[in-house]
Protein backbone atom coordinates (compact mmCIF):
# COMPACT_ATOMS: atom_id res chain seq x y z
CA UNK A 1 0.00 0.00 0.00
CA UNK A 2 1.53 3.36 -1.06
CA UNK A 3 2.58 5.62 2.19
CA UNK A 4 2.93 2.31 4.15
CA UNK A 5 6.43 2.62 5.90
CA UNK A 6 9.21 0.39 4.61
CA UNK A 7 12.16 -1.29 5.78
CA UNK A 8 15.16 -2.12 3.81
CA UNK A 9 17.49 -5.07 5.45
CA UNK A 10 21.22 -5.39 4.46
CA UNK A 11 22.09 -9.02 5.30
CA UNK A 12 25.31 -10.75 5.58
CA UNK A 13 25.61 -14.54 5.27
CA UNK A 14 29.06 -16.57 5.43
CA UNK A 15 30.69 -20.24 6.24
CA UNK A 16 33.94 -18.91 8.13
CA UNK A 17 35.59 -22.21 7.91
CA UNK A 18 37.30 -21.52 11.28
CA UNK A 19 37.91 -24.34 12.69
CA UNK A 20 40.64 -24.25 15.51
CA UNK A 21 44.33 -25.92 14.15
CA UNK A 22 43.25 -27.07 10.81
CA UNK A 23 41.92 -24.14 8.77
CA UNK A 24 44.38 -22.18 7.27
CA UNK A 25 45.39 -18.77 8.24
CA UNK A 26 42.31 -18.58 10.54
CA UNK A 27 42.86 -15.99 12.81
CA UNK A 28 43.79 -13.28 10.13
CA UNK A 29 40.85 -14.40 8.26
CA UNK A 30 38.21 -13.79 11.26
CA UNK A 31 40.05 -10.62 11.74
CA UNK A 32 39.21 -9.83 8.08
CA UNK A 33 36.01 -10.45 8.55
CA UNK A 34 35.02 -8.64 11.92
CA UNK A 35 36.81 -5.60 10.14
CA UNK A 36 34.60 -5.64 7.08
CA UNK A 37 31.53 -6.64 8.82
CA UNK A 38 32.48 -3.12 11.22
CA UNK A 39 33.12 -1.33 8.24
CA UNK A 40 30.22 -2.28 5.71
CA UNK A 41 27.14 -1.65 8.35
CA UNK A 42 25.11 -4.61 8.06
CA UNK A 43 22.22 -5.01 9.68
CA UNK A 44 22.58 -9.01 10.26
CA UNK A 45 25.52 -10.85 10.35
CA UNK A 46 24.63 -14.47 10.05
CA UNK A 47 27.82 -16.81 10.56
CA UNK A 48 28.69 -20.45 10.21
CA UNK A 49 31.71 -22.88 11.29
CA UNK A 50 32.76 -19.79 14.16
CA UNK A 51 34.00 -23.68 16.31
CA UNK A 52 35.96 -21.12 18.59
CA UNK A 53 34.05 -19.61 21.12
CA UNK A 54 37.57 -17.45 21.24
CA UNK A 55 36.70 -16.17 17.60
CA UNK A 56 33.46 -15.52 18.92
CA UNK A 57 34.16 -13.23 21.84
CA UNK A 58 37.36 -11.71 19.43
CA UNK A 59 34.85 -10.79 17.01
CA UNK A 60 31.98 -9.52 19.35
CA UNK A 61 34.44 -7.00 21.20
CA UNK A 62 35.64 -5.64 18.01
CA UNK A 63 32.05 -5.07 16.69
CA UNK A 64 30.16 -4.46 19.55
CA UNK A 65 29.91 -0.56 18.26
CA UNK A 66 28.43 -1.86 15.21
CA UNK A 67 26.29 -5.11 16.01
CA UNK A 68 25.68 -4.53 19.99
CA UNK A 69 23.50 -7.69 19.88
CA UNK A 70 24.86 -10.78 19.29
CA UNK A 71 24.08 -14.56 20.15
CA UNK A 72 26.77 -17.48 20.00
CA UNK A 73 24.76 -21.21 19.94
CA UNK A 74 26.35 -24.10 21.82
CA UNK A 75 25.62 -27.38 20.43
CA UNK A 76 27.45 -31.34 20.24
CA UNK A 77 30.87 -31.80 21.57
CA UNK A 78 32.68 -29.05 20.04
CA UNK A 79 29.74 -26.53 19.26
CA UNK A 80 27.10 -25.61 16.57
CA UNK A 81 29.69 -23.05 14.79
CA UNK A 82 26.56 -20.53 14.43
CA UNK A 83 26.35 -17.51 15.97
CA UNK A 84 24.43 -13.90 14.70
CA UNK A 85 25.58 -10.56 15.27
CA UNK A 86 22.85 -7.70 15.17
CA UNK A 87 22.09 -3.56 15.19
CA UNK A 88 18.72 -4.56 16.30
CA UNK A 89 18.16 -6.03 19.89
CA UNK A 90 17.43 -9.82 20.26
CA UNK A 91 14.57 -11.52 21.88
CA UNK A 92 14.04 -14.31 22.15
CA UNK A 93 16.63 -17.02 21.02
CA UNK A 94 15.94 -21.03 20.60
CA UNK A 95 18.50 -23.88 19.43
CA UNK A 96 17.44 -27.45 17.67
CA UNK A 97 19.93 -29.92 16.92
CA UNK A 98 18.86 -32.21 14.13
CA UNK A 99 18.24 -35.83 15.09
CA UNK A 100 20.14 -37.44 12.13
CA UNK A 101 23.89 -35.99 11.80
CA UNK A 102 26.51 -38.34 10.66
CA UNK A 103 28.10 -41.02 12.27
CA UNK A 104 30.47 -40.68 15.49
CA UNK A 105 33.39 -43.11 13.76
CA UNK A 106 33.95 -41.28 10.72
CA UNK A 107 36.22 -39.32 12.32
CA UNK A 108 37.55 -37.32 9.35
CA UNK A 109 34.30 -35.99 8.97
CA UNK A 110 33.55 -34.40 12.28
CA UNK A 111 29.67 -33.30 11.16
CA UNK A 112 28.47 -35.79 14.36
CA UNK A 113 30.34 -34.19 17.34
CA UNK A 114 29.70 -30.65 16.45
CA UNK A 115 25.89 -31.77 16.81
CA UNK A 116 24.74 -29.29 13.77
CA UNK A 117 21.44 -27.50 14.36
CA UNK A 118 19.59 -24.58 13.63
CA UNK A 119 19.55 -21.80 15.52
CA UNK A 120 16.76 -19.01 15.82
CA UNK A 121 16.76 -15.26 16.72
CA UNK A 122 13.96 -13.22 17.42
CA UNK A 123 13.94 -9.22 16.34
CA UNK A 124 11.71 -6.70 16.46
CA UNK A 125 12.37 -3.71 13.72
CA UNK A 126 10.66 -1.08 13.64
CA UNK A 127 7.22 -2.82 14.73
CA UNK A 128 8.18 -5.69 12.69
CA UNK A 129 8.84 -8.89 13.98
CA UNK A 130 11.59 -11.18 12.74
CA UNK A 131 11.96 -14.98 13.05
CA UNK A 132 15.79 -14.98 11.86
CA UNK A 133 17.05 -18.84 11.10
CA UNK A 134 20.47 -19.76 10.64
CA UNK A 135 21.70 -23.26 9.82
CA UNK A 136 24.56 -25.66 8.59
CA UNK A 137 23.80 -28.89 7.40
CA UNK A 138 25.68 -31.88 7.21
CA UNK A 139 28.27 -32.18 4.30
CA UNK A 140 28.03 -33.74 1.20
CA UNK A 141 31.77 -34.94 0.62
CA UNK A 142 31.08 -37.34 -2.21
CA UNK A 143 28.25 -36.69 -4.89
CA UNK A 144 28.52 -38.98 -6.96
CA UNK A 145 28.15 -41.88 -3.30
CA UNK A 146 26.53 -39.18 -1.32
CA UNK A 147 26.46 -41.67 1.88
CA UNK A 148 25.14 -38.62 3.74
CA UNK A 149 21.92 -37.41 1.71
CA UNK A 150 18.79 -39.17 3.91
CA UNK A 151 20.93 -37.27 7.30
CA UNK A 152 20.90 -33.90 4.96
CA UNK A 153 17.11 -34.52 4.02
CA UNK A 154 16.15 -35.68 7.59
CA UNK A 155 17.83 -32.33 8.74
CA UNK A 156 15.68 -29.96 5.52
CA UNK A 157 12.74 -31.77 6.72
CA UNK A 158 13.39 -30.92 10.61
CA UNK A 159 14.56 -27.32 9.22
CA UNK A 160 11.41 -26.82 7.87
CA UNK A 161 9.12 -28.28 10.51
CA UNK A 162 11.12 -26.09 12.83
CA UNK A 163 10.49 -23.26 11.06
CA UNK A 164 6.61 -23.84 10.33
CA UNK A 165 6.31 -24.47 14.25
CA UNK A 166 8.46 -21.41 15.58
CA UNK A 167 6.89 -18.43 13.09
CA UNK A 168 3.41 -18.28 13.71
CA UNK A 169 3.53 -15.36 15.48
CA UNK A 170 5.98 -13.58 13.03
CA UNK A 171 5.65 -11.24 10.20
CA UNK A 172 8.78 -11.88 8.26
CA UNK A 173 10.93 -15.02 8.22
CA UNK A 174 14.55 -15.12 7.09
CA UNK A 175 16.90 -18.18 6.94
CA UNK A 176 20.42 -17.85 6.21
CA UNK A 177 23.22 -20.66 5.99
CA UNK A 178 25.29 -23.25 4.55
CA UNK A 179 22.73 -25.95 3.04
CA UNK A 180 25.40 -28.07 1.33
CA UNK A 181 22.77 -28.71 -1.42
CA UNK A 182 22.53 -26.98 -4.65
CA UNK A 183 19.73 -25.15 -6.08
CA UNK A 184 17.72 -28.05 -7.78
CA UNK A 185 18.77 -31.10 -4.88
CA UNK A 186 15.45 -32.71 -3.40
CA UNK A 187 16.31 -31.45 -0.16
CA UNK A 188 16.08 -27.44 -1.34
CA UNK A 189 12.81 -28.45 -3.17
CA UNK A 190 11.84 -30.13 0.27
CA UNK A 191 12.26 -27.12 2.48
CA UNK A 192 11.17 -24.23 0.12
CA UNK A 193 8.12 -26.19 -1.07
CA UNK A 194 6.85 -27.02 2.63
CA UNK A 195 7.81 -23.60 3.94
CA UNK A 196 7.22 -21.02 0.80
CA UNK A 197 10.51 -19.31 1.63
CA UNK A 198 12.13 -17.72 -1.70
CA UNK A 199 15.70 -17.69 -3.03
CA UNK A 200 17.00 -14.04 -2.54
CA UNK A 201 19.16 -15.31 -5.42
CA UNK A 202 16.41 -16.41 -7.79
CA UNK A 203 14.02 -13.60 -6.79
CA UNK A 204 16.74 -10.48 -6.84
CA UNK A 205 16.37 -7.27 -8.62
CA UNK A 206 20.12 -6.78 -9.14
CA UNK A 207 23.06 -8.94 -8.53
CA UNK A 208 26.60 -9.00 -8.86
CA UNK A 209 28.90 -11.31 -7.72
CA UNK A 210 30.47 -15.06 -9.10
CA UNK A 211 28.54 -16.64 -11.92
CA UNK A 212 25.43 -18.19 -11.13
CA UNK A 213 25.91 -16.91 -7.78
CA UNK A 214 28.63 -19.86 -6.62
CA UNK A 215 29.58 -19.92 -3.45
CA UNK A 216 31.85 -22.83 -3.47
CA UNK A 217 34.35 -21.62 -6.61
CA UNK A 218 37.13 -23.23 -7.80
CA UNK A 219 39.37 -19.89 -7.91
CA UNK A 220 39.01 -19.50 -4.20
CA UNK A 221 42.76 -20.70 -2.88
CA UNK A 222 41.03 -22.92 0.18
CA UNK A 223 38.88 -24.86 -1.48
CA UNK A 224 39.66 -28.64 -3.27
CA UNK A 225 39.89 -28.38 -6.24
CA UNK A 226 39.12 -31.95 -7.29
CA UNK A 227 35.60 -32.06 -5.38
CA UNK A 228 34.93 -29.26 -8.06
CA UNK A 229 36.14 -30.97 -11.04
CA UNK A 230 32.43 -31.97 -12.12
CA UNK A 231 31.72 -28.36 -11.59
CA UNK A 232 34.20 -25.76 -13.55
CA UNK A 233 31.98 -22.86 -12.82
CA UNK A 234 31.75 -24.04 -8.88
CA UNK A 235 28.44 -24.68 -6.71
CA UNK A 236 25.67 -22.83 -5.00
CA UNK A 237 25.07 -24.11 -1.37
CA UNK A 238 24.81 -20.70 0.96
CA UNK A 239 21.71 -19.15 0.84
CA UNK A 240 19.34 -16.23 2.10
CA UNK A 241 15.73 -17.54 1.85
CA UNK A 242 13.13 -15.05 3.03
CA UNK A 243 9.03 -15.25 3.48
CA UNK A 244 6.75 -12.62 4.24
CA UNK A 245 4.02 -13.84 6.83
CA UNK A 246 1.65 -11.35 7.33
CA UNK A 247 0.51 -7.90 6.45
CA UNK A 248 4.06 -7.33 4.08
CA UNK A 249 5.94 -7.98 1.03
CA UNK A 250 9.63 -8.82 0.67
CA UNK A 251 11.56 -7.97 -2.18
CA UNK A 252 15.55 -8.77 -2.62
CA UNK A 253 16.30 -5.37 -4.35
CA UNK A 254 20.03 -6.85 -4.40
CA UNK A 255 22.12 -9.77 -3.82
CA UNK A 256 25.83 -9.97 -4.11
CA UNK A 257 28.78 -12.59 -3.32
CA UNK A 258 32.41 -11.78 -2.93
CA UNK A 259 34.40 -12.59 -5.37
CA UNK A 260 37.58 -14.34 -4.25
CA UNK A 261 40.24 -12.13 -2.28
CA UNK A 262 39.25 -9.98 0.87
CA UNK A 263 40.00 -6.32 0.20
CA UNK A 264 43.32 -5.24 0.62
CA UNK A 265 44.47 -8.86 1.04
CA UNK A 266 45.72 -11.71 -1.14
CA UNK A 267 43.77 -14.07 0.60
CA UNK A 268 39.59 -14.37 0.83
CA UNK A 269 37.56 -14.54 3.72
CA UNK A 270 36.74 -18.12 3.51
CA UNK A 271 36.53 -21.22 1.52
CA UNK A 272 33.00 -20.18 0.60
CA UNK A 273 31.84 -16.87 -0.88
CA UNK A 274 29.67 -14.99 0.86
CA UNK A 275 26.14 -13.62 0.57
CA UNK A 276 24.90 -10.20 0.92
CA UNK A 277 21.57 -8.96 0.41
CA UNK A 278 19.42 -5.75 0.65
CA UNK A 279 15.72 -6.69 1.18
CA UNK A 280 12.67 -4.09 0.93
CA UNK A 281 10.12 -5.18 3.32
CA UNK A 282 6.99 -2.86 3.70
CA UNK A 283 3.30 -2.81 4.99
CA UNK A 284 0.76 -3.50 2.38
CA UNK A 285 -2.39 -3.20 4.34
CA UNK A 286 -3.32 -6.70 3.83
CA UNK A 287 -2.29 -10.20 4.24
CA UNK A 288 0.47 -11.33 1.99
CA UNK A 289 -1.19 -13.84 0.47
CA UNK A 290 -0.51 -18.04 1.33
CA UNK A 291 0.54 -18.16 4.59
CA UNK A 292 3.55 -20.04 5.95
CA UNK A 293 1.22 -23.53 6.33
CA UNK A 294 0.20 -23.25 3.01
CA UNK A 295 2.20 -25.74 1.20
CA UNK A 296 3.32 -25.89 -2.26
CA UNK A 297 0.42 -28.03 -4.57
CA UNK A 298 3.37 -29.96 -6.04
CA UNK A 299 4.73 -30.71 -2.30
CA UNK A 300 3.70 -34.35 -2.37
CA UNK A 301 5.98 -35.49 -5.32
CA UNK A 302 9.36 -34.00 -3.47
CA UNK A 303 8.10 -35.95 -0.39
CA UNK A 304 7.78 -38.97 -2.25
CA UNK A 305 11.05 -38.34 -3.49
CA UNK A 306 12.45 -37.66 -0.34
CA UNK A 307 11.07 -40.61 1.60
CA UNK A 308 12.43 -42.91 -1.00
CA UNK A 309 15.64 -41.63 -0.76
CA UNK A 310 15.45 -42.13 3.19
CA UNK A 311 14.53 -45.03 2.65
CA UNK A 312 16.91 -46.39 0.66
CA UNK A 313 19.67 -45.34 3.34
CA UNK A 314 18.10 -47.04 6.44
CA UNK A 315 18.03 -50.14 3.89
CA UNK A 316 22.30 -49.96 4.06
CA UNK A 317 22.26 -48.58 7.50
CA UNK A 318 20.57 -52.20 8.32
CA UNK A 319 23.02 -54.29 6.03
Amino acid sequence: MEGEPTLRLRIFNLNCWAIRYLSKRRQQRVRLIGDTLRQEGFDLALLQEVWSEQDYSELKAKLAGAYPFSHYFRSGVIGSGLCVFSRFPILDTLLYQYSLNGYPYMLQHGDWFCGKSVGLVVMKISGIIFNVYVTHLHAEYCRDKDAYLPHRLVQAWELAQFIRHTSKAADVVLLGGDLNMHPEDVGIRLLRGWTGLQDAFAEAMRFEGCKNGCTLVPDNCFTDKSELLPFPLGIRIDYILYKAISSFTVKCEELKTTTGRAPGTDIPFSDHEAVMATLHIQRQGQPAGAALGTPDPALADVVAEARAEVGAGLRAARR
